[in-house]
């Protein structure tokens, strides 16, 4: 169960307080793989890092009784005068994991993140991509009940993109996903229902495919349609 309870987020800006969520009220359909769509600046990358813990909203709360990850992929909570190892091995310390449980997760994400010689280099001389690699493979290492994935299958070349869908179909037997992506294939590919973010609204949809026709401007347009498809919050 993952349930948001009067969640509000805003932020300054030059031109005066964003807000991206107020007074949201809304719970995800359990055991459902879901998508996330919406425009860029609506609030999706945030609202996955509100769920994952390392962001916080002006009030409200999420309430869940499940063991959900950080954004797989997300590099900037990295220390970037440590190396990839010693962030992995940090982040392990964390969790509470130690010796052999600890070497193999090293070891898996060494080789899943395939940047070579660098694993053993401070990660403030990494590309993106090479952040991106190094936080897909610590996360996927790692078991919960709930993955968080924002955008990172577009990173890498298509080998790489292959080796992270596969891992998430692998991960899928046992866990769900929430997923942020632009690309409406691989939302299809891998979620059941959907979530449509704009500008003062959040709703839920029975399929992907219904966010997905909303999202690119096929969806239904009359107030009565849009009640029937989906759960409409005013934020």
């Amino acid at each position: 169960m993952i349930r948001l309870e009067k969640l509000t987020k805003s932020y300054r800006t030059p031109q005066g307080r964003k807000v991206l969520f107020q007074n949201v009220t809304e719970s995800f359909p359990e055991g459902k793989n879901i998508g996330i769509l919406g425009r860029n600046g609506v609030g999706k990358s945030t609202l996955l890092r509100i769920m994952g813990g390392i962001d916080y909203p002006d009030s409200g709360k999420v309430v869940t009784n499940q063991k959900i990850s950080w954004p797989l992929g997300l590099a900037g909570g990295f220390q970037g005068s440590m190396t990839g190892r010693e962030n992995v091995a940090f982040v392990c310390g964390i969790h509470g994991v130690w010796g052999d449980t600890r070497r193999k997760i090293i070891n898996n994400v060494q080789d899943f993140a395939e940047i070579g010689d660098y694993f053993d280099v401070p990660v403030n001389s990494y590309s993106s991509g090479m952040r991106s690699r190094l936080g897909f493979g610590l996360s996927i290492s790692f078991d919960f009940d709930v993955y968080l994935v924002d955008e990172v299958m577009s990173v890498g070349d298509a080998q790489f993109k292959r080796k992270c869908e596969e891992i998430i179909n692998e991960k899928r037997k046992n866990s769900s996903f929430i997923i942020v992506a632009h690309s409406m294939a691989l939302l299809r590919k891998n979620c059941d229902v959907g979530i449509y973010l704009d500008t003062g609204e959040l709703r839920v949809f029975a399929t992907i495919d219904e966010a997905i026709d909303l999202y690119q401007g096929k969806g239904p347009n009359t107030q009565s349609q849009k009640v029937a498809a989906s759960t409409v919050i005013n934020t």
